[in-house]
């Protein structure tokens, strides 16, 4: 795909083309080399060096691993512009020449694959290309660029480990936030909305207590693998039951582990639990919920003590506030052509970009970028097979370099100049 024609008008985007060649090779070279939630050195020092090749202001181990860069250009706007940088414990299966195969040590000290099976490379690859091309062309606007590589998303953890290093107080305070994330919707398409963009997300882990036994004895165990199967049946009901139709939560059993031969009952079983809402009320509801159900399952067990429900990571849903919305897609559709600027419906995945903006106070804008190849795309939808199509977090999602890569590069230059343009 061809850069959009207005972007031969623009002094910003006039170099993309060039630019284009190694950006594809910073992006299958991040690809090859994924690194853990709070172990992004390798990326976070790449970013670094490129921002300082091209004239930002560079502060690196902000939240551990983060880096700022800001460009200073005369007085005017500030707007940050944010990309995530950590990659998931998956097995990549995509087949592809770059893909990855590297393994690394995870908070819990076991060994386990690595992938960007989540497009966080492709998201550091645009924010790379969107800067260079910004310092290039610095007679075509004013103010500031502050740019954001933040590490741990994916653990939610690093919006606040940045925000408790101090990013309010070292940093400019921006006029507007910018972030993106790839989707599994066609290559080359943008998609927005004005209010929740993605969902509040809860993870918890619940340890059960029974009595262990010889599995020939079952009188004398409290058995904690019937207490928790029968626990995950229950909490099915939350979501269909105890929720309106109008409203919208999930509730995922993503682990039970319990026990480790087939001849002995143990003592205690352990699930893990992902909830998502968009909605503080329902979130409230589905949570008191799961602990009446949990408490209650093991009562009925006879279970010699009470559950312990313990928190893992909480995100909170991401808000796009209206009037910087309506100016980023203001300036898409001016852009870009109209069948590629599409509304849509809030996520039910989950991102800690919104900190950012809730807790600074400033208005904040997140939208989508496709990077499904438009013709597969099309033809799983006519087919009826869009389960085929690998989301987010499969071992077989990968974003298509192009026209993805220059899409997200040009959608946050053209969204970064609505505020910037001179």
């Amino acid at each position: 795909m061809e850069p959009a024609a207005s972007a031969a008008f623009d002094p910003v985007l006039a170099n993309l083309a060039g630019l284009l060649p190694t950006l594809k090779e910073t992006y299958t070279d991040i690809h090859l080399h994924p690194e853990l939630s709070m172990q992004e050195t390798r990326t976070a020092g790449l970013a670094a060096e490129r921002l300082r090749s091209t004239g930002y202001e560079v502060t690196t181990g902000i939240g551990n691993t983060g880096v700022v860069g800001v460009l200073r250009n005369g007085a005017g706007p500030t707007v940050m512009i944010r990309a995530d940088m950590d990659a998931l414990p998956v097995k990549e299966a995509t087949g592809l020449p770059y893909a990855s195969a590297a393994t690394a040590t995870d908070r819990d000290g076991l060994s386990v694959p690595v992938m960007h099976a989540c497009g966080h490379d492709m998201h550091v690859t645009w924010l790379l290309g969107t800067t260079a091309l910004f310092a290039k062309a610095r007679g075509s606007w004013r103010g500031t660029l502050m740019a954001v590589f933040q590490p741990a998303e994916e653990t939610a953890a690093g919006a606040r480990a940045m925000i408790d290093d101090g990013l309010f107080s070292r940093f400019p305070k921006p006029d507007a936030i910018l972030g993106q994330h790839v989707m599994p919707s066609p290559a080359g398409v943008l998609q927005w909305r004005t209010g929740v963009v993605t969902s509040a997300g809860d993870s918890l882990q619940i340890r059960m207590f029974g009595r262990g036994a010889h599995g020939s004895m079952p009188q004398a165990s409290i058995d904690p693998v019937v207490m928790a199967a029968a626990t995950v049946l229950r909490l099915q009901g939350i979501v269909s039951r105890e929720i309106a139709p109008s409203d919208a939560a999930v509730v995922t059993i993503g682990a039970l582990q319990a026990g480790t031969k087939e001849n002995v009952i143990p003592d205690e079983a352990i699930l893990k639990l992902n909830v998502r809402t968009f909605d503080d009320g329902v979130r409230t509801r589905v949570l008191a919920a799961i602990r009446r159900i949990v408490d209650a399952e093991a009562a009925a067990s006879g279970a010699p003590k009470s559950p312990e429900i313990t928190p893992l990571d909480r995100y909170t849903a991401v808000q796009n506030d209206a009037t910087a919305t309506k100016r980023v897609v203001d300036a898409f559709r001016l852009h870009f052509p109209g069948d590629r600027v599409q509304e849509t419906k809030p996520s039910s995945a989950s991102e800690d970009f919104g900190s950012f903006g809730a807790e600074w106070h400033v208005p904040s804008v997140f939208w989508f970028v496709g990077g499904i190849d438009p013709v597969l795309y099309a033809k799983a939808r006519a087919a009826n097979r869009m389960g085929e199509i690998p989301t987010n977090h499969n071992p077989r999602f990968a974003p298509v370099i192009n026209p993805t890569l220059q899409t997200g590069v040009e959608a946050m230059v053209v969204a970064a100049q609505a505020w910037l343009s001179s």
